[in-house]
């Protein structure tokens, strides 16, 4: 493999070096020769120059060396012309010429009617591209650079414009015109027409149009919008170890590989990826191998692994809260009054008043970012450098509305809540931590608790929710102050467009779909919960939840509706099952009919499958007793991949039984004819009574009772 300057020797014709005004500026490529500007603005100097050059001749390259400032271009140029006798065929007027029309040309219009927009609240700006600025074109440098300019300038616009109602967008068009009727044949021109323009151009001025910041192409009467897509890419640097070329030639694949593309969309997004490198840099960087010491190295965030790893905080924290808090948080992640089942979350006085189980990462949090880990020996967090990766919760008891409950902080960012000595609740947390590494070891904890992808269908549920412009605003009283959630100026320094949501917002608005969706929003039900934040959500827009059912394991993918993009990945959600709960053996007070309940989910759980495609029924079973309603029973084969819990149904029912316990019990031995106990008044059938058919085929042939 030729080395660097070998790679000179190769391509670099020209190197031209100016020491007089300051610093490296950039270069230019000027057919076939690369014009390189150095300034040291701390005086003169030729002496680099000259050396560079002599170490590119002494490979076989040819190289000059110029003194000139950059004021100073003729001469520049004129000494790349003494030395080679050409440089390329543009002349300066002929570039100027181009970007005063096309590109400061537009710009002067924008400016000019930027303010009348500002004040009156509205404004469209179209920008007209090129596929030669896209894609380039032969011939065109000077025309094409002007046209990609007006991107560039079109997209910093939409970016400034949004909160002023101001939308910017571009349009690349293929149309016939006076330029190019000289050129092209009639019938061409006339498939081209600007009406098919037109319609495009009107739509992104439309004052209910909202789209901003895009590009698309348009021509003949089609229309298409374009995007940046990005590899996944390859790091290519280690620690304490140079950057080579060889690297490059040998990861070539996969730097172009396209294969899982990402598509960016804004400057966050790349300085996201760059954030994404440097931690894991840091978490490879291996335990220092000399062998008379064997201290783990200090960090240069200031983190000192060898104090910090197995720590952890010597006396438990504690969180009061009162009924205020959990009604805050209920109303933070989108509880609301309009359903009269979110009264038990916002009203103390309702005789089930509950915690939703997703308050339980409150206290957790707060003990960490209210200064848990200050206390931690060796771990000095820089918190405007932690990413928050993702979030695992289970509940071992129902959280109390009030009270004082103890946290236990461990170094591995794990959370133990205990109320009055039980342990109700336990948190992971995965945080990245920019530029914190020496812990040495594994990059991930063998006790983490990993992400699961959803099963390869669609899915079985979806849910959405619309945001309220003032989501992030309320759900930070919950005590994640963060200025990130309400702050447009530090949002802008993130670089984000405005202020985000929290992440472990989407969070309880995910465990809230699905407790709604598969246990009638019974806070009792839930077991645990793990994520994977994504992306940002803006408040305002729709939380879609995707939900898959896989025996008590709900898994679960939440996008914003209006992009599509994921915002929880690899996400799920466990639930009790109460049908499995119990011992076989009759305890006081249960009902017959429940043993035979439980004994048809056990028999059919590993048919469930095959019956929601024979079957696509819901059946709901309201057993009595002394002739009130003693228990509600279903059996969902039309869903996901079937179930039967102890409720009434969560999706419609088909059909409803309404028997008595002891009727119940003959019919399933077969003591009762079902049409003789229909036909005397002991079943009553609302719904489709032909379904009740297909159910006596679960009894017989599968539940075999």
């Amino acid at each position: 493999m030729v080395r660097f300057y070998q790679l000179l020797n190769l391509c670099v014709k020209v190197l031209l070096f100016n020491f007089k005004k300051g610093f490296y500026t950039d270069y230019y490529i000027l057919d076939m020769f690369y014009l390189i500007r150095f300034d040291y603005r701390e005086g003169k100097g030729s002496s680099a120059a000259d050396k560079v050059v002599e170490e590119i001749r002494a490979k076989g390259g040819k190289a000059v060396a110029n003194y000139d400032s950059v004021e100073e271009g003729e001469k520049i140029i004129q000494s790349t012309l003494d030395a080679f006798g050409k440089i390329g065929k543009y002349s300066l007027n002929c570039l100027d010429l181009i970007h005063r029309v096309h590109l400061r040309g537009s710009f002067k219009i924008t400016r000019a009617a930027w303010n009348h927009m500002k004040n009156q609240k509205f404004g469209r700006i179209i920008m007209t591209a090129s596929a030669a600025g896209i894609y380039g074109n032969f011939g065109q440098g000077n025309y094409s650079a002007a046209k990609l300019g007006l991107l560039g300038l079109s997209n910093t616009l939409a970016i400034e414009g949004l909160k002023y109602n101001i939308h910017c967008n571009t349009i690349a068009p293929t149309a016939g015109s006076r330029m190019t009727q000289t050129v092209m044949p009639q019938d061409l021109l006339d498939s081209l027409k600007p009406e098919y323009v037109a319609p495009l151009v009107l739509w992104l001025c439309h004052e209910s149009c909202q789209e901003n910041g895009s590009l698309f192409e348009v021509g003949a009467g089609w229309i298409g919008k374009l995007r940046w897509e990005r590899t996944l890419g390859a790091i290519l640097r280690q620690k304490n170890q140079p950057m080579t070329p060889e690297a490059v030639r040998d990861n070539w694949e996969r730097i172009c590989n396209f294969e899982n593309a990402t598509k960016p969309q804004s400057t966050k997004d790349s300085i996201d990826i760059l954030y994404e490198v440097l931690t894991k840099l840091d978490a490879e960087q291996e335990v220092s191998s000399n062998p008379t010491n064997g201290i783990l190295p200090t960090s240069s965030s200031g983190i000192d692994p060898a104090q910090a790893i197995g720590q952890k905080i010597t006396a438990p924290g504690m969180y009061s809260y009162t009924n205020l808090q959990p009604i805050l948080y209920a109303l933070g992640v989108g509880m609301t009054t309009k359903d009269p089942k979110h009264l038990m979350f916002l009203f103390e006085g309702h005789e089930k008043f509950s915690c939703l189980p997703t308050f339980g990462v409150i206290p957790a949090q707060f003990v960490i970012f209210g200064g848990g880990f200050a206390s931690v020996p060796g771990l000095n967090l820089d918190f405007t450098r932690v990413l928050h990766g993702e979030q695992y919760l289970e509940l071992y008891k129902p959280l109390p509305t009030s009270g004082n409950i103890f946290l236990s902080l461990h170094i591995c960012f794990s959370v133990y809540t205990y109320n009055g000595g039980d342990l109700i609740c336990y948190n992971q947390f995965t945080l990245f931590v920019v530029g914190a590494g020496g812990f040495g070891g594994k990059r991930t904890s063998d006790k983490a608790k990993v992400t699961m992808n959803p099963p390869s269908r669609a899915p079985d549920a979806v849910m959405n929710d619309i945001t309220s412009a003032d989501q992030a605003a309320l759900y930070r009283l919950s005590g994640d102050w963060n200025p990130l959630h309400i702050d447009p100026n530090f949002a802008a320094l993130g670089g984000f467009k405005q202020p985000i949501l929290h992440g472990l917002c989407s969070f309880g608005f995910a465990v809230r779909h699905v407790l709604k969706q598969y246990a009638n929003d019974d806070v009792t039900k839930f077991q645990a919960m793990k994520a994977r934040f994504a992306k940002p959500v803006i408040p305002g827009q729709t939380l879609q939840t995707e939900m898959w059912k896989e025996g008590n394991r709900i898994h679960i993918q939440m996008k914003v509706k209006e992009t599509s993009d994921v915002v929880l990945a690899g996400a799920y959600v466990d639930l009790k099952n109460t049908a499995d709960e119990s011992t076989t053996n009759n305890q006081e007070g249960e009902l017959q009919s429940d043993l035979v309940f439980r004994e048809i989910s056990r028999r059919i759980k590993d048919v469930g499958k095959e019956l929601v495609k024979k079957v696509n029924a819901v059946f709901q079973w309201d057993i009595t007793k002394d002739g009130k309603t003693a228990a509600q029973w279903t059996i969902d084969l039309k869903n996901g991949s079937g179930e039967l819990y102890k409720e009434e149904a969560r999706n419609q029912a088909d059909t409803v039984f309404t028997v008595s316990d002891e009727d119940f019990m003959k019919v399933a031995l077969g003591n009762l004819n079902p049409q003789k106990a229909f036909f005397a008044g002991k079943l009553k059938v609302k719904g489709n009574i032909m379904l009740s058919q297909k159910l006596e085929m679960i009894l017989k042939d599968y539940a075999k009772l």
